[in-house]
């Protein structure tokens, strides 16, 4: 259920509200509009049905919501949720391009990747300090060391920077370096990793698990939000179907189901959704014109001699080549990058 508070509604209105929700033992979400507030409440439907809350001081309406994702859904929030870090926007007509290397692997690879796409246009710098990999034996990171590069070469050009967290133990340090948070494929469904990340302030990138419905994905943004972050990205990334001309099948028939259900903004990851470098440019199009909200592209200064998804990584000019027919078309659709 959530309340909706009256425009000009006073701040001990929508205090009186929560205390009356917190006294019946149940929880309050809220989330403040321009104009209006709005408090999502959660706990037992018994309890939530027998508190009069349409007659309280201040409340427009009482309405139940019917998805089983509550706070992530339109019905909770109209207008689109918009995400900016440092200046740069994802959602609400802001189309992001997230661009940076699969792994993090030295400072010289790090220092040319990100001022190549910040020159090139990239609004976000992406990079693995940790990597979940389906073998033991494959490389799994620098950890902490790829970490601190990847933040450094941030700060170089100036670009807000994205990274996976993997493992709850790493979150402090994964919070103090990264501007963006990332949950991976794998552990979509992790619901206690979800829930901590949801608690760290920062956004939160989430990817569709490969075998995942859309609706799974968004109950597992339910858990991020729940856990306390509002700023909420998911992330399609491709499912895994009997095709196997491609790593994955990229779903983008994700963008518009989960906008209409949801207010969260939806980016792509075309390198990971197919696995061919070329396949990248025409799918950062499709999503483009799908609606999406942004693309996670991942670039290599020599993609074959990348430590990690080497196949899949553009190089430099490739990279130059894709915004430079990403811009026109954004412009088109009247999308700012």
């Amino acid at each position: 259920m959530m309340i909706v508070m009256k425009a000009g509604a006073t701040e001990e209105q929508v205090k009186h509200v929560v205390e009356r929700l917190e006294k019946a033992g149940l929880g309050a979400h809220l989330s403040q509009g321009e104009f209006k507030t709005v408090i999502g409440v959660i706990g037992d439907r018994e309890k939530i049905a027998d508190l009069p809350l349409a007659v309280a001081p201040g409340v427009e309406n009482v309405i139940p919501i019917q998805k089983p994702y509550k706070f992530v859904s339109r019905e909770f929030r109209a207008e689109d949720t918009v995400i900016e870090v440092k200046g740069s926007k994802i959602g609400g007509g802001h189309f992001a391009v997230i661009a940076g290397p699969c792994s993090v692997e030295t400072e010289e690879q790090m220092a040319k990747v990100a001022e190549h796409v910040k020159k090139a246009g990239a609004t976000f710098l992406r990079g693995g300090a940790f990597k979940p990999r389906s073998s033991p034996y494959s490389f799994q990171g620098l950890g902490m060391d790829g970490l601190k590069l990847l933040a450094q070469a941030g700060e170089r050009v100036g670009l807000p920077i994205v990274t996976e967290l993997l493992d709850v133990r790493d979150l402090d340090a994964v919070a103090e370096y990264a501007d963006v948070i990332q949950i991976g494929t794998r552990n979509m469904q992790n619901f206690v990793l979800l829930l901590e990340a949801g608690s760290a302030g920062k956004p939160v990138i989430l990817k569709r698990g490969f075998g995942a419905t859309v609706e799974e994905t968004l109950m597992a943004a339910e858990y991020v939000v729940k856990g306390g972050s509002s700023q909420v990205i998911l992330c399609e990334r491709g499912i895994r179907t009997f095709e196997n001309s491609t790593r994955n099948t990229l779903d983008l028939s994700m963008i518009p189901i989960a906008t209409r259900n949801s207010h969260l903004p939806v980016i792509v990851d075309p390198s990971h959704g197919t696995g061919k470098n070329y396949l990248v440019a025409p799918m950062s199009l499709a999503a483009l014109a799908a609606g999406a909200a942004g693309v996670m592209v991942e670039v290599h200064p020599c993609p074959e001699e990348a430590w990690c998804d080497g196949p899949q990584s553009l190089d430099l000019e490739s990279f130059s080549d894709l915004m430079a027919k990403i811009r026109p078309m954004a412009a088109v659709l009247e999308r700012e990058i």
